[in-house]
């Protein structure tokens, strides 16, 4: 028995020995955060559209390309969509839409962050689902938006880069820039002019153009696709299954996709294309309007005499789906995957162990597992991964499963189909099966794919130096492959660590950045436009000719000079153009044009100054220029703007549904398999005709 005395002479050794327990805790759990940090992002963004002329430049290289269906997209991309185009970007938690004449950046994407540049024209963002620890952010040249609940947010600059409109159809956001931070709130709209002096002016939200539709389009066929009934949440692409297979019920797997508008023959992984994707390395393009969850997410399988696909299983809030460049094993040796000269791979099945050729931590491997298929241990999970399993038998180990191409094909990016070669079944049974990517060493054809970079559209130059405002500082631009190319000579085609990637970066982020300091924020009152007294209405823009708008991008981003008040207005067929009402001769104020009918339109409040520094340097400032502005339906209340995100997890209702002819698929039965469903017709005006995106931009008069 203890005695008082007892008990304090040895308090301090107890004090002591708690100490030096709790810093071997902390030591571990930093060793853990350490092993993470080095692992590769958990998502990517899948390209889910692109319509008219859609331009990519990957990361790390200087050239252009088309944009390909379905390619994944990651920090570093920029995208171009040019004049009387359109594109789509799916991330599965959100949704982002670019109009024409719009340039884009990921500054940032990983498992927390998307970080997104809008540097001019018009972008729509989707929050979907908003969990604890994420952030979703456009930078401006004006203003750093965060987008803090679940929600639709439009974001518009202008050619020059003097103007930011932000319209929030749903949820809450808070634009910082100028010394100032604002909230907005659900159906407002803010426009935001200058740069070092910030002005602003608000209004409430009007009624949708072709852009807003298309993009709540997109969103509804989501809320009511079939598929979302089996597929997790935050895996991409979930609603392209639905047109093009069914879903049915296997007895050892549960349920399974089925496609049925394939070739006679066909076999996952055959039809499209490999390419280079720092930091996965071989990544699979598929061509099919569908080929990108069932190719980066859960398993594939014969069943039934056809090939099914397993789906990643359906989670919850316990954590996101996890990415995977491409879920296959290959054919041949460990230095050079090859039956000759070829190139051979074929799908893992379910509770196959995907072995990442990447460096990555037992943790990321574990989770790449086991959110993407089913009855997984973490210590076979482990055990693969460090191939202590002994010799092993994938049950899609078949001659008929297996794809074979030259070495040529695999590496320049080209397509697969057409190319692919006969692999029999006694070639197949004396080479060696591996479950990591090859080790061969890229071109810079690897990174571009099969487009022809010689013919694709390029914004201007000034564009892509333009600066913006960030809250978060991005990390540094990705490394130029051509240092990489070196460095993966040296390690023989293994794709580089992070910290091998670190290395090779320069110091500065992929866009000229300034990072604004968090204030206490203004929330926009509904109706009226706040700021701070004696601000004047700067003058209107004029429509711009296309020759002007190039002019404007090659010039730096200090405020010019009033644009010219005569320029000539070419006619536009069948496009309604909204005039103001004529000022004052003492204040002459040039249209303002916008694709909502004028019997919705109104003016915005005028705007008022708040400069960032000093107040009395407000009457030097140049004379701002308000862009695209989102005039009101009417001078109904507007409810106040919500409060600031609390962390807690959000999730947006579903759009009201629409009048449809197809029937619910309810969840499979355990007999009795849905029917198939024949390819909808509602797909082909969005690929074959002409668009109807066309932003505010786009409807003045030239």
């Amino acid at each position: 028995m203890f005695t008082g005395e007892r008990m304090l002479a040895m308090r301090p050794w107890l004090s002591a020995r708690c100490t030096w327990s709790l810093l071997l805790v902390l030591c571990a759990a930093l060793g853990v955060a350490r092993a993470d940090d080095a692992d590769p992002p958990g998502r990517a963004a899948r390209l889910a559209g692109a319509e008219g002329e859609v331009s990519l430049q990957p990361a790390g290289v200087q050239d252009w390309t088309a944009a390909t269906l379905n390619r994944p997209l990651t920090t570093g991309d920029r995208l171009w969509s040019d004049q009387s185009s359109r594109a789509e970007l799916d991330l599965g938690t959100a949704g982002v839409r670019l109009g024409s004449n719009t340039g884009f950046a990921f500054l940032n994407l990983d498992d927390r962050s998307a970080q997104m540049q809008l540097s001019a024209g018009a972008l729509i963002v989707s929050v979907r689902d908003l969990q604890a620890g994420e952030s979703y952010e456009v930078d401006t040249p004006n203003v750093a938006l965060l987008l803090q609940q679940p929600g639709v947010y439009r974001v518009e600059v202008n050619d020059q880069g003097t103007a930011t409109a932000v319209a929030v159809s749903e949820g809450t956001a808070q634009a910082a820039g100028g010394g100032q931070t604002v909230t907005i709130g659900t159906q407002q709209v803010v426009t935001f002019t200058g740069t070092d002096t910030l002005a602003w002016n608000n209004a409430t939200l009007g009624a949708p153009d072709d852009f807003d539709n298309w993009s709540a389009e997109r969103e509804r066929e989501l809320a009511e696709s079939a598929s979302a009934a089996y597929v997790a949440n935050d895996v991409p692409g979930t609603q392209d299954l639905d047109n093009y297979g069914q879903w049915e019920q296997a007895p050892e797997y549960g349920p399974v996709w089925v496609p049925t508008a394939v070739a006679v023959g066909w076999v996952p992984y055959r039809y499209g294309h490999w390419l280079w994707v720092t930091p996965w390395g071989w990544t699979w393009v598929d061509d099919a309007r569908w080929g990108y969850a069932p190719f980066h997410y859960g398993r594939w399988v014969v069943w039934n005499n056809s090939w099914c696909w397993v789906p990643a299983p359906q989670h919850g809030r316990l954590g996101r789906t996890v990415y995977a460049p491409a879920l296959v094993a290959w054919v041949g040796g460990p230095a050079v995957v090859a039956s000759g000269n070829n190139v051979g791979w074929f799908p893992l099945g379910p509770r196959e162990v995907f072995v990442p050729a990447y460096h990555a931590s037992l943790t990321y491997v574990r989770n790449v597992n086991i959110t993407n298929t089913t009855n997984l241990s973490h210590s076979y999970v482990t055990n693969a991964y460090r191939n202590d399993v002994g010799a092993q038998h994938y049950m899609n180990e078949t001659s008929a499963a297996v794809t074979a191409v030259p070495r040529n094909t695999f590496t320049s990016g080209q397509r697969v189909s057409g190319q692919s070669m006969p692999l029999s079944a006694t070639v197949l049974a004396a080479a060696v099966v591996v479950a990591a990517a090859p080790a061969i060493v890229p071109t810079r054809q690897s990174v571009l794919g099969p487009g022809d970079s010689a013919r694709v559209a390029r914004p201007p130059t000034a564009l892509l130096q333009r600066p913006v405002l960030a809250r978060s500082p991005p990390p540094p631009a990705p490394a130029a492959f051509g240092r990489q190319l070196a460095a993966l000579q040296e390690k023989g085609g293994r794709p580089l660590t992070r910290g091998e990637l670190a290395a090779l970066q320069p110091a500065t982020p992929l866009a000229p950045v300034r990072v604004v300091a968090n204030r206490a924020p203004a929330t926009v009152p509904a109706g009226a436009a706040t700021g701070s007294s004696g601000a004047t209405r700067p003058p209107a823009l004029v429509a711009p000719s296309l020759a002007e708008r190039e002019r404007a991008l090659q010039q730096s981003m200090l405020p010019s000079a009033a644009p010219r008040a005569n320029v000539p207005a070419r006619p536009v067929p069948d496009m309604s153009v909204y005039a103001p009402p004529e000022a004052e001769p003492s204040s002459p104020a040039p249209a303002v044009h916008s694709e909502r009918p004028p019997s919705v339109q109104q003016h915005a409040a005028p705007p008022h100054a708040v400069v960032a520094d000093d107040p009395g340097q407000a009457a030097d400032r140049p004379p701002s220029m308000p862009v695209y502005h989102f005039p009101s339906a009417g001078d109904a209340a507007v409810p106040p703007a919500s409060a600031a995100h609390s962390g807690e997890t959000h999730r947006v209702p579903p759009p009201p549904p629409v009048p449809h002819t197809a029937t619910p698929v309810p969840p499979p039965p355990a007999a009795h398999p849905p029917s198939a469903r024949t390819p909808s017709s509602k797909d082909e005006p969005r690929d074959s005709a002409p668009h109807g995106d066309r932003d505010s931009r786009e409807r003045v008069l030239r």
